[in-house]
């Protein structure tokens, strides 16, 4: 994908994280990457905005402190859900312990207070850092399926159906539409309808492809979607470009690409997410 020039870019997505379910480090994963979901958005003006913070939150920090020289940070995290490999990077994203950055964490799916949630990773006996000894500049917003704004992004969650529950999200800004649904398992009508109504005419669908058509009739119940389908909402909500995410921890390069080559056979604007990736619209 060819980005287009700096002052005609609007936002610009970049892949830290891509792997489902747990990190997969092994060396016949790395062309597309073991790290779990995370997103970075950015806007013009720099801005960045994260989605999902999973063990790929660890490098995007660390880019972030390199990049910032020592000045202050201030980033929102929006989450899709509490699962650990959408949230076990937050203990090592090294802004959150700089006492002068801000940290916004937003979420849309409810099973608690967000803090309490958040904090209990970081809680004895599982981590030696408590939760409460970082940045106390952090908001804790809990959307309850309002969309929330801040200068020219506008973000909308919609339901997915997922075990505990999940949210996506539909990220505006500058006229680029991106719609963010990772962890969701297709099959419920009223929400896969709402989320092919979300999408419509967006520039960039993300979308959970865990597993292949075949593997799925082993994981029905598990939360999780297809290649197939993927293509399916593309076509239906007459996306732009397509991206394949939430990789099985299974599925080594060589099956990324084979999947990556069978889904261009139906949606020709097909791709499968890698760490590194950066997409500008």
């Amino acid at each position: 994908m060819t980005s287009p020039a700096p002052d005609a870019t609007r936002l610009r997505v970049k892949f830290w994280g891509v792997r489902g379910s747990t990190p997969t480090p092994q060396i016949d994963n790395l062309g597309y990457g073991g790290n779990t979901p995370c997103l970075e958005v950015r806007l013009p003006g720099g801005e960045v905005f994260v989605f999902d913070a999973g063990t790929g939150a660890r490098n995007l920090g660390a880019a972030l402190m390199e990049e910032k020289h020592g000045e202050d940070i201030s980033v929102a995290i929006f989450l899709t859900h509490f699962h650990w490999d959408h949230i076990q990077g937050i203990p090592f994203f090294a802004p959150l312990y700089e006492p002068n950055n801000r940290l916004q964490f937003i979420s849309h799916c409810s099973t608690g207070p967000l803090q309490e949630i958040l904090g209990g990773q970081m809680a004895k006996p599982y981590f030696p850092v408590n939760f409460e000894s970082a940045t106390r500049r952090r908001d804790f917003v809990q959307l309850d399926g309002k969309a929330w704004r801040q200068g020219a992004l506008l973000v909308q969650p919609f339901p997915l159906t997922h075990p505990q529950g999940a949210a996506g999200y539909r990220i505006e800004a500058n006229g680029a539409v991106v719609v963010y649904a990772t962890d969701h398992e297709h099959g419920v009508a009223e929400v896969d309808t709402g989320l092919r109504e979300i999408a419509q005419g967006a520039d960039l669908l993300i979308y959970d492809s865990q597993y292949t058509p075949a593997e799925y009739e082993k994981h029905r119940g598990w939360g999780h979607s297809t290649w197939k389908e993927a293509v399916a909402v593309a076509q239906d909500a007459r996306v732009k470009q397509l991206v394949l995410f939430h990789h099985d921890p299974s599925h080594n390069d060589d099956t990324m690409s084979h999947i990556t080559d069978e889904a261009r056979q139906f949606y020709d604007g097909t791709s499968a997410a890698r760490e590194g990736l950066t997409i500008a619209l």
